[in-house]
């Protein structure tokens, strides 16, 4: 069960982000109508929101997953690929220190993306992108297993970030979607396959009672709801201009 999470506004260079879409300039009001919709859904599920407001200086901050690996026990600052966003972190650390006496960072020339990583049970995978390189990997797989947790280091093919193909919602079952079908890292657990039409899909997020899905994917809502689960959709159209999913906008502990 989550208790906690920690969000951030957008701020008004929120359209001069990074991304490899074609999908245009995120339109900036619609971005926070979305933003603040996210935050309610999170309440839905139960759990305390921090609002940390928008930063000028760093159009992708929103993108608050990017900056920390968060376990019941301990924090682990990252330390984001792209340059632009290496300073993201500073802030979220002290934020972090409020809820953490245990923290670690990963550091240079280690990069690493929140995004590039999953949490099964006492499991972590640890993709390597465009954004987290080896360095990075090994330095988390290490800090993971002095506490005891085990990790896999998974090479991405064409995915952004792990988590852009690969959602965990419990109970042994993950959302998969491209490459990760039939990954062998992820051949033990049950699959809900998302159609090719529904990629963006992929990344959903299960918060406690609720699974939260972006909107406009109903194959993929149909069979998630199917599996058990109630979800909770939302429009991400302005997020996903910049590469981003529902996971990217929170981080949860």
């Amino acid at each position: 069960m989550f208790k906690n999470t920690i969000v951030r506004i957008p701020g008004e260079s929120y359209i001069n982000g990074l991304t490899t879409s074609n999908l245009g300039v995120p339109d900036y009001e619609k971005a926070l109508k979305q933003h603040g919709a996210y935050i309610e859904a999170l309440k839905t599920c139960g759990v305390e929101v921090t609002v940390l407001p928008g930063h000028a200086d760093f159009p992708d901050s929103t993108f608050v997953e990017d900056t920390a690996v968060l376990t019941p026990g301990f924090a682990i600052i990252s330390n984001p690929g792209a340059a632009s966003r290496n300073r993201e972190v500073i802030e979220m650390g002290q934020v972090l220190k409020s809820h953490y006496e245990n923290m670690y960072y990963i550091k240079s020339p280690g990069t690493l993306d929140g995004g590039d990583i999953l949490q099964i049970d006492r499991h972590f995978y640890i993709g390597l992108s465009a954004r987290t390189n080896l360095e990075g990997a090994e330095q988390l797989k290490a800090l993971l297993e002095l506490e005891n947790y085990d990790a896999t280091i998974v090479q991405l093919d064409k995915f952004f970030h792990l988590k852009t193909g690969i959602s965990y919602l419990g109970n042994q079952t993950v959302v998969v979607a491209g490459e990760f079908i039939d990954h062998p890292d992820f051949q033990s657990y049950k699959k809900i396959i998302v159609p090719p039409e529904e990629e963006y899909a992929a990344n959903c997020i299960r918060v406690n009672d609720y699974v939260i899905i972006p909107s406009g994917y109903p194959k993929t809502k149909q069979i998630i709801n199917e599996a058990g689960y109630e979800t909770i959709e939302l429009d991400m159209s302005e997020f996903r201009k910049l590469d981003g999913g529902l996971s990217c906008l929170s981080l949860r502990f």
